[in-house]
């Protein structure tokens, strides 16, 4: 018997209608993204965010955020639990793969779970670096943020210089989203999680500029931290470990395409494993 679109599902564009059911995907899997992160994925201009529907709802998902053609950023890869080893994940990745190709992107990179690895090897993905979670427990109150004024041009570039693509239109969205502190070559960005308030994107060109940075809201604020970071940065992992952070989870940041590398030695904190 052909099974029936419903049941093996039907590739569409993901909507603003469906930030619910996303929303909901990404807290089974237990992850920090809140309604405002989906809400943020599908606003930005270089977004493609993709989603399978069977049975009337939304069951998997796959979000693709271009920074130009240069480089392109894989993420919320989800599966809702029951609708798992039916291949979904693996026919919506091949469908941002293949809109990728037609975007012109040069470069493709995404940070892989334990679980999603081989299937990113699958595709032509090879390893580039390991990246951590690392946490810090308190309160169960999030950290409060408002809103900041957009990042200087010179910060501008230097954040393009370090991350290896222009992203200023997502520095834009983050800075409505929280707070950050900057100046003349460093900043920190800061921002609501679901269950964590989150340490991130923090550049800094030396270790006491970024322990300046990251002082201050660590001390301010007795609230449950999430801080992802590159462990090839040592001064990171040492101020991490200084600040009381412990590693919850281990990653896999892979790259397919032209090799495009920036500053790592310069990043302190990540923007999210969605956004790189």
């Amino acid at each position: 018997m052909i099974a029936s679109q419903a049941s093996t599902g039907v590739i569409r564009a993901l909507s603003s209608g469906d930030i619910a059911s996303a929303f909901e995907l990404s807290s089974i899997a237990g992850w920090n993204q809140t309604i405002g992160d989906w809400q943020m994925l599908l606003s930005l201009p270089g977004a493609n965010c993709f989603a399978i529907e069977a049975d009337g709802q939304v069951v998997s998902t796959t979000t693709l955020v271009c920074y130009g053609q240069r480089l392109a950023w894989i993420g919320m890869v989800l599966t809702r639990p029951e609708y798992r080893g039916r291949g979904f994940a693996r026919r919506l990745f091949a469908h941002v793969l293949d809109q990728s190709e037609s975007l012109g992107i040069e470069t493709l990179k995404l940070d892989a779970t334990l679980q999603g690895q081989p299937l990113y090897e699958q595709f032509g993905f090879s390893v580039e670096q390991r990246i951590e979670r690392r946490v810090r427990l308190g309160e169960h109150n999030l950290y409060s943020s408002t809103s900041s004024p957009r990042l200087s041009e010179d910060l501008r570039t230097l954040d393009a210089e370090v991350f290896g693509a222009d992203r200023s239109v997502l520095l834009d969205q983050l800075a409505k989203r929280g707070d950050f502190i900057a100046a003349s070559n460093f900043f920190l960005f800061t921002r609501a999680g679901r269950a964590s308030s989150y340490l991130g994107p923090c550049v800094a060109s030396d270790p006491k500029n970024a322990r300046a940075l990251l002082e201050q809201p660590l001390s301010a604020s007795d609230t449950v931290w999430s801080w992802d970071l590159l462990p090839e940065n040592t001064n990171a992992v040492a101020l991490a470990h200084e600040f009381g952070f412990t590693r919850e989870r281990l990653l896999t940041r892979m790259s397919r395409g032209k090799v495009l590398r920036g500053r790592d030695d310069l990043v302190y904190a990540i923007a999210g494993f969605e956004l790189g």
